[in-house]
């Protein structure tokens, strides 16, 4: 398995956007409001793309996982980090954290920083296994319950 930068010459959109709307199937019914997710676009993952870091897993030739990277202040945020069913629980996420710690570092950023939706208790339990702390809440416009939660992981 191969973790790091996208080449310069990749161009595989729908590939990409069919691995997170995979990854991220299991939300549908389950969070409120719908992931952001589903409005994405080829065209909208090559934009991001050329305005953060974009890194991917990948073996056999195939796609199996990716993340965002985005300098947000001091922080590295996290954002769209998927990994395809076929290959979770085999550690492709934790590698990708570890890239962005990495990238962070690099960087001279003090921390890695993510969201994830409130109703994922499953989410915010294994972002804690590598580090992340709970340090607030946000609601989606419209929404005067919290509909996410920031996590960081402090580097130094």
């Amino acid at each position: 398995m191969r973790i790091g930068p996208a080449p310069e010459e990749f161009g595989n959109w729908d590939g990409l956007l069919s691995l997170i709307l995979e990854s991220f199937a299991y939300m549908e019914g389950r969070i409120d409001p719908p992931s952001s997710a589903l409005r994405l676009t080829p065209q909208a993952l090559a934009h991001r793309a050329r305005a953060e870091h974009l890194y991917l897993a990948t073996g056999d030739n195939a796609l199996l996982g990716c993340a965002f990277f985005a300098p947000q202040g001091n922080a590295l945020y996290i954002g769209k980090l998927a990994v395809s069913p076929g290959a979770q629980r085999r550690g492709v996420g934790a590698r990708l954290v570890a890239a962005a710690e990495a990238l962070a570092r690099d960087l001279n950023l003090r921390c890695l920083r993510l969201e994830t939706r409130i109703e994922l208790t499953g989410n915010h339990a294994a972002f804690a296994r590598m580090g992340f702390e709970k340090v607030g809440e946000k609601a989606h416009p419209g929404f005067a319950r919290p509909t996410s939660i920031t996590m960081e992981k402090p580097l130094w």
